[in-house]
């Protein structure tokens, strides 16, 4: 069964009132909607704050879901604009400082591959969580969870240009920053 076929059976079972399906569709997506409200909030209690209130409301809402859309687009942009709602309403925006944390143990060269792979992806969510929310939001979407621009304007509600203007300038801003804490070893990493 491919993935949307088993997000519209669970959704068809929820429907019903099957909360054991809600469960485990909440199981399901709610490492990528963490990662996606961590972008934004840059910090994790609000992030789960964020990401409890969007799932609350997609129970409450789960019926005016059109199962001819996609339940991610749907998912994520309910969980972006709490997330955003979030942010306003603390009026903060938090930044992480990479300087404050040390990577330690990146062994490019090493022989145990699981972890400089592992590695790789701390330090990318860590620059990733440096930078400016819109940029890590869209970078997220797009290459860790896969996503076209026209899904992502779905979900953000950003124009086009918006999109690729940012997705530009984000990669060229993490590249930036990769260089910077990295130097030489950033050829390793990519």
């Amino acid at each position: 069964m491919t993935n949307n076929n088993k997000d519209s059976w669970l959704i068809a079972k929820v429907k019903s009132g099957d909360t054991s399906a809600f469960r485990e569709l909440v199981d399901k997506h709610k490492d990528v909607s963490f990662t996606l409200a961590c972008s934004i909030l840059k910090n994790e209690k609000d992030a789960e704050d964020a990401l409890q209130d969007s799932f609350i409301n997609v129970y409450r809402n789960i019926n005016s879901f059109k199962s001819d859309a996609k339940f991610t687009t749907w998912l994520y942009k309910i969980v972006v604009n709490t997330s955003l709602n979030l942010l306003k309403k603390e009026k903060k925006f938090i930044h992480a400082s990479i300087d404050t944390i040390k990577i330690t143990n990146f062994n490019p060269t090493g022989t145990d591959s699981n972890l400089v792979n592992e590695n790789r992806s701390k330090i990318i969510h860590v620059v990733l969580d440096e930078m400016k929310p819109n940029e890590s939001l869209l970078l997220r979407l797009h290459y860790l969870s896969e996503l076209d621009i026209n899904e992502i304007k779905k979900i953000t509600g950003f124009g086009l240009s918006k999109i690729k203007t940012t997705l530009f300038r984000a990669r060229k801003n993490l590249h930036t920053s990769l260089e910077n804490k990295l130097g030489n070893e950033i050829k390793h990493l990519i």
